[in-house]
């Protein structure tokens, strides 16, 4: 599977579970850490979680190793390392609050229904 297609899959777990507003960053030669970030973000803690938890078991279904997973239980901001894909899964206050779309202006957005960039 491709990162395309890793990224893809992230982006359906996220709003299979109704996450809102979901940016997708191509991050290629701007960050070492991943290749994409996939931003979004619930309304309550439970959809917070469930979102995490849907991005997790179909990446892990898919064959990709979850690296790593952190903010879980509190439920504001849980990080979510895919390896090439690093989902951010905020709280909605928390989303505004850090603006992650701001501290990366100048990574291109992917259109994820197509999956081109823009």
């Amino acid at each position: 599977m491709t990162n395309q297609e890793l990224l893809n899959l992230t982006v359906k777990a996220a709003d299979d579970k109704r996450a809102e507003n979901i940016i997708a960053l191509n991050m290629q030669g701007i960050s070492l850490i991943a290749d994409y970030f996939i931003i979004c973000h619930g309304n309550s803690d439970k959809q917070v979680q469930a979102i995490a938890r849907e991005i997790r078991e179909k990446a892990q279904e898919n064959g990709f190793e979850v690296k790593r997973m952190e903010g879980f239980d509190e439920a504001r901001w849980v990080l979510i390392d895919i390896g090439d894909v690093v989902a951010h899964v905020f709280h909605r206050d928390e989303r505004v609050y850090y603006n992650l779309e701001r501290l990366w202006g100048d990574a291109p957005r992917v259109d994820v229904l197509s999956g081109s960039n823009s």
